[in-house]
């Protein structure tokens, strides 16, 4: 019997990162990075504020550590950690470096994660954490990523941007953590969200806060399956849509008209029409929408056929929200 031929490593590095710090002036910082990026034909999304540095980039091994080189020798980022996976094409089709406010936006300016984060959890030791009784579990993400694959037991806040998360957890506060002052661990991709959230939580007077170090991302690549408290896919933020364990690419696609996940089943849905709706936007959306959505895809479905980019073809969401 022959032996089975190991396919090759894709060819383009995607890290995705992020680092609180405080930057005294995020745009003496962005020029620089982003000429960098630029000269080094790398492409993805970095956001600067004076909080930190949050984003995902993707280009060649070489390129993307000249990059991540760069921001490690960045006031406060020279223990700068990221996430690792392979494409076979770039996930991005253009480099962004800019200048917000927040790294990742909530809206609460008084939030420090630099000094007041809460306690992070290594992924071989969340499964005991999260299966203690006395462990109030939240999902930190949106809506439409918590839909597609989340923890088995986890609170899902429904919110549809992560600005909406105070507001979410003051109203529902006594009824999730009572009398007995119970543990609270919390998650998200890649553990922007959950380590911003634990510092909001701390703020709130909330004293046992754990979050998920490396978020879902670095789960789903350390834990094994069988040993996995895991259930369905992980959203991510570029072109994959979706990811299972070992960071291999998922099922879910996008819906060209909403930019939501949209998994196998629903394609089966009579609300779903390639380009044009899914069962998440189709009763948003008026029949003029639709018709303007079918020419597009029409567009898009040409210029395909002649091997060119359509203009109005779906971009990914930002990952900032």
């Amino acid at each position: 019997m022959q032996p089975a031929l190991s396919r090759p490593r894709p060819p383009v590095r995607i890290a995705a990162l992020y680092h609180f710090t405080r930057f005294a002036d995020p745009a003496a910082v962005q020029a620089p990075l982003a000429r960098l990026c630029e000269e080094q034909g790398v492409k993805g999304t970095l956001l600067v504020a004076g909080e930190g540095i949050n984003g995902t980039i993707a280009g060649s091994d070489d390129s993307i550590e000249r990059v991540l080189d760069h921001i490690r020798a960045l006031p406060g980022c020279a223990n700068l950690g990221f996430k690792e996976s392979r494409a076979d094409a770039l996930p991005f089709h253009r480099m962004k470096v800019r200048t917000k406010r927040e790294i990742v936006t909530m809206g609460e300016p008084d939030i420090d994660p630099v000094a007041n984060a809460g306690e992070y959890v290594a992924p071989e030791n969340w499964n005991a954490l999260i299966d203690d009784p006395a462990t109030i579990v939240i999902d930190t993400r949106n809506d439409y990523e918590v839909a597609i694959g989340t923890f088995a037991g986890a609170i899902d806040p429904q919110t549809r941007t992560f600005r909406d998360f105070p507001a979410w957890f003051r109203a529902h506060r006594d009824e999730l953590l009572g009398d007995d002052a119970p543990k609270v661990a919390m998650f998200c991709t890649g553990g922007i969200r959950c380590e911003k959230a634990t510092a909001f939580l701390k703020s709130e007077g909330v004293e046992q806060v754990y979050h998920l170090e490396g978020g879902i991302l670095k789960y789903l690549e350390t834990v094994p399956p069988e040993q996995s408290r895991w259930e369905g896919e992980c959203f991510v933020f570029d072109q994959r849509v979706s990811v299972v364990h070992g960071l291999d690419q998922g099922e879910c696609e996008l819906c060209h008209a909403c930019r939501m996940p949209i998994r196998p089943d629903d394609r089966a849905s009579p609300l779903f029409q390639e380009g044009v709706s899914c069962p998440a936007c189709h009763a948003e959306r008026t029949e003029e929408q639709r018709a303007g959505y079918a020419e597009r895809e029409r567009q898009t479905r040409l210029a395909a056929a002649r091997g060119q980019a359509h203009v109005g073809a779906t971009h990914m969401r930002a990952r900032d929200d």
